[in-house]
């Protein structure tokens, strides 16, 4: 990437400035760990888990290696496998879907509704076949999927549902917080998320007794007393240096948030006026935490506009450039793009500007102008 006019890039995401705030107590909290050379399973993880299980409003967290493990381990808890099918957004992150496959059982992909890109309760119902047993809403971009519409369709249809929260460790619907409202939710805890480790960790989040037993078994080789593993399991563990970032990173998320969201607000007052672009709104009853900020490019060519802003130093993306079902890694399932055209069209038009809590108002300024002169060289 190059530099803009002000020689300074301005990136999608700015690890190094959240990593300037807590450095330092990370450096000494990984300190005491290594000292006590509790790097597995450790007090510091159990108290991550009961800090996030709190945070989350649930019963319990489990703490793994990977939102993908967090996923596949959850609806393995729940036996889902071979023969089920499982229903998921065509718009997501491959690791939603990857972690179904994981698991044995088939994805089948929901189209989302075209005013907030989020799964569509109408096509969940109309994707549900006697096969399925389970639906994954993921909570895309910040904002929480529409709950209780997906849950009155679960219950219709018996039907379990999971939620992804990775993008959306704070949010709220209707007072309740992401990860609350299912048998069991998994996040991922990588490095860019609201909340993320120095590296990859992830969590389950439950309120299930059982299902929290079994998740503490599964991804410690089925084994919940060493040398006895009554299930097969798994190596999925969070190791105990990443639960210490976690830790305290988790003490600022709610600060963290609420800057993601003042940074939304003020690119909803600079792009109040420009032309060619559909900013994508709250849902109501949402307490989003923007850990995207997301447009669409209606009239002009998204792919143009996001080489200008690179070429101007402006940390631009595309989230997601493909629905799963049209992927090389899913083509099996001869999902046409003609069953879920909202998502088609959307990953079109959409483009993710430069958010994180550090980022400042002048900077956000010079992406909004590097947007608009894009936008105008279309027209």
């Amino acid at each position: 990437m190059t530099t803009d006019s002000n020689g300074d890039a301005i990136p999608l995401v700015d690890l190094a400035a959240a990593n300037k705030e807590i450095s330092a107590e990370v450096l000494a909290g990984m300190a005491s760990v290594i000292e006590s050379g509790a790097f597995i399973l450790g007090p510091e993880l159990s108290a991550f888990e009961e800090e996030f299980a709190n945070f989350t409003q649930t019963r319990h967290c489990v703490g793994v290696s990977s939102g993908t493990d967090a996923l596949e381990l959850a609806m393995r808890a729940a036996e889902i496998g071979e023969g089920d099918e499982v229903l998921v957004p065509a718009n997501t992150f491959m690791a939603t879907a990857s972690s179904v496959v994981r698991t044995g059982a088939t994805p089948v992909f929901v189209d989302c509704d075209p005013e907030h890109l989020l799964i569509d309760p109408e096509g969940i119902a109309a994707a549900i076949t006697p096969a399925c047993k389970a639906i994954v809403p993921v909570h895309l971009f910040g904002q929480m999927a529409p709950m209780a519409s997906i849950q009155a369709v679960a219950d219709e249809h018996d039907l379990v549902v999971f939620e992804d929260f990775a993008q959306s460790q704070g949010a709220r619907q209707d007072g309740k917080t992401s990860g609350s409202l299912s048998l069991a939710a998994a996040t991922s805890f990588y490095p860019s998320k609201n909340i993320g480790a120095y590296g990859d960790a992830g969590a389950v989040v439950t309120n299930d007794d059982r299902l929290a037993d079994t998740l503490r078994a599964l991804r410690n080789y089925g084994s919940s007393k060493k040398y006895e593993h009554p299930i097969v399991g798994f190596n999925c563990r969070l190791d105990s240096l990443q639960a210490v970032v976690l830790r305290i990173a988790l003490r600022r998320l709610d600060a963290w948030n609420a800057s993601r969201r003042d940074a939304a607000r003020r690119y909803d007052q600079l792009l109040d006026k420009a032309e060619g672009i559909r900013i994508l709104p709250c849902r109501p009853g949402n307490e989003h935490v923007f850990h995207l900020y997301v447009i669409e490019i209606m009239d002009g060519d998204r792919d143009r506009v996001l080489a200008e802003l690179q070429a101007a130093g402006i940390g631009a993306g595309v989230h997601y450039p493909l629905p799963l079902p049209m992927t090389g890694a899913f083509a099996c399932m001869q999902q046409m793009a003609e069953s879920i055209p909202v998502a088609t069209a959307a990953a079109a038009r959409v483009l993710s500007l430069p958010i994180y809590p550090q980022i400042t108002a002048e900077q956000q300024e010079r992406v909004v102008a590097q947007l608009m002169a894009a936008l105008r060289q279309e027209r």
